[in-house]
């Protein structure tokens, strides 16, 4: 199945080689690079990048991420310093911390996170953070150790729908991401919570909204909705290459159930025009108090 043209992104690889040197001096990774992002050429042209923390290796094996599995390396402990940096020479406005999934570890990274949000706090008091955490197998201590750093938004992905969860998410459980974010409302309410779903799995229009209904029933502010993109052969192949007009429909109905910024597109990711989502949600938040 042809990719449509709405799915072409520019490349910008002198911005690509700009970034990746700057990274790869301070020991750094982005999801941009090891996700196959493709919007990772206009992010790095634009000064912006999702920072990966805790290594380039996971200890799950999610059908639709280009993120190798294995066996992990041993935390870096420079780390937290090194993304501070990497932002404050970057002069982020705000900055998107995520990870690979580190079941091997105790407390599943939550620490290394809180680490991260410190340093960049402590550098640039005037930016906002965002963390995308992986379910800490429903650990609810280390989902505290993430919170009590304070990011201003936590971000957690749905990726699916529950029926695709055997085929595509294997090591995840649906109710339990969920729960992640119902608990990180009622243990935080200052803190924005965000969730993300990929389409073209084979999902149908009613099971997507399903979604958002269980989602805005746990206090999720931010949505984000984009199309699932196979890195290899070996991943779940795309069933589906879903029209631009439906990812609007899906935005407005999306609204409609309440929450206060949503990002539905194509081309959409995670950490996807994640500024103006920050601003969005500050804005309403103002609104509102």
């Amino acid at each position: 199945m042809n990719r449509p043209e709405w799915l072409r992104a520019k490349a910008y690889p002198e911005a690509i080689d700009k970034m990746e040197s700057l990274l790869r001096s301070m020991r750094l990774h982005t999801v941009c690079e090891n996700a196959a992002c493709p919007n990772i050429g206009n992010c790095f042209q634009n000064q912006t990048a999702t920072f990966m923390i805790l290594g380039t290796i996971c200890t799950r094996g999610c059908r639709f991420c280009n993120v190798e599995g294995g066996l992990p390396l041993d935390v870096d402990k420079s780390e937290p310093e090194n993304v501070a940096k990497a932002a404050e020479r970057l002069g982020l406005k705000h900055i998107v911390i995520t990870s690979v999934t580190r079941d091997d570890l105790p407390d599943g990274g939550a620490s290394q996170f809180a680490q991260v949000i410190s340093a960049v706090k402590k550098r640039m008091p005037k930016s906002t953070t965002e963390v995308l955490i992986p379910d800490f197998k429903g650990n609810k201590t280390a989902l505290k150790i993430v919170l009590k750093a304070g990011p201003n938004i936590l971000n957690h992905n749905i990726e699916t729908v529950p029926r695709l969860y055997t085929e595509v998410r294997p090591g995840a459980v649906y109710e339990r991401s969920l729960r992640l974010l119902k608990t990180s409302k009622e243990l935080s309410n200052e803190i924005f919570t965000k969730s993300g779903i990929m389409l073209g799995l084979g999902e149908t229009e009613a099971e997507v909204i399903d979604v958002m209904d269980d989602l805005a029933a746990v206090g999720c502010d931010a949505l984000t909705i984009g199309q699932y993109l196979r890195p290899s052969p070996a991943h779940v192949p795309v069933a589906e290459y879903i029209k631009p007009e439906q990812f609007k429909a899906y935005e407005e109905i999306a609204y409609e159930k309440g929450f206060k910024f949503v990002a539905s597109g194509p081309l959409v990711r995670s950490s996807f025009d994640a500024l103006s989502g920050m601003e969005a949600l500050r804005k309403e938040r103002d609104a509102v108090y």
